[in-house]
């Protein structure tokens, strides 16, 4: 196995924290759910995708692991079910390294991924900074810009009224980029100030964007509000969206 990299930790999980593990591999499940359940969650298995639904359907999971290769029904369409009824934070878990197949993960919705081989305590680890950010902020104030408005405590974001559907990553950068209008930040800044992460696939951070410019750009091939700075990464402007409406 190897070596986990620096992440953030929570030391323990919240009570009755609910996770689906989705892997045909015996061994593999076997390890993921022991560290899991020793980390404090309530771990459910399911070894291939219709199995994965049905034990959703039983318990709406608090967070899904799923391989991204399963019989029957692969990882990505049990991802697209579970998307089509409900938020809920995936981690794909894959021994596929291409970035191709990564990419695949997550435009259909999954929040991280982790390549075979991996470190199972690192996967623990993603585990509770994804939970970690999922869990709402009574406390945070609402932002409204550009005809977007986010209440963080709700985690509700809607845009000239309309309910966006975003995904836990996509409404985390969005809340970003509104906290911090007209200044551009690099791939590696959004990294570790929305995901948490001082590494990671870069890829993850572009993906992320294009899949949000379609939610909340008027023509997501001219994007107004989250606009590409050459050479740095994305500055998000809604003086330049006003600008264009005018």
């Amino acid at each position: 196995m190897q070596q986990p990299h620096q992440l953030t930790e929570d030391r323990a999980a919240p009570a009755a924290t609910r996770v689906l593990v989705v892997d045909d591999d015996p061994t593999v499940a076997e390890v993921v759910t022991g560290y899991l359940d020793r980390a404090g969650y309530l771990v459910d298995h399911a070894d291939d995708g219709p199995a994965a639904l049905a034990r959703a359907a039983a318990h709406w999971p608090d967070l899904v692991v799923l391989d991204l290769m399963l019989p029957g029904m692969d990882g990505l369409e049990v991802c697209r079910r579970l998307r089509g009824r409900a938020p809920v934070p995936v981690i794909m878990l894959t021994a596929r390294g291409d970035e191709d197949d990564r990419i695949l993960g997550l435009e259909v919705g999954a929040d991280d991924y982790v390549t075979k081989p991996f470190s199972p305590r690192e996967l623990v680890l993603r585990v509770e900074s994804v939970l970690r950010r999922a869990r709402p902020a009574p406390a945070a104030r609402s932002f409204s810009t550009a005809g977007l408005t986010l209440d963080p405590g709700a985690r509700r974001a809607t845009r000239n009224g309309a309910e966006l559907g975003l995904t836990l990553r996509e409404f985390d950068l969005l809340a970003f980029f509104l906290r911090n209008p007209g200044r551009a930040f690099g791939r590696e800044d959004l990294m570790r100030e929305v995901w948490g992460w001082d590494f990671g696939d870069l890829s993850t951070v572009t993906v992320h964007v294009r899949r949000l410019r379609a939610k909340v750009e008027d023509d997501p091939a001219r994007p107004r509000l989250i606009q590409t700075v050459w050479g740095v990464g994305y500055r998000f402007d809604p003086e330049a969206a006003a600008t264009e409406e005018d």
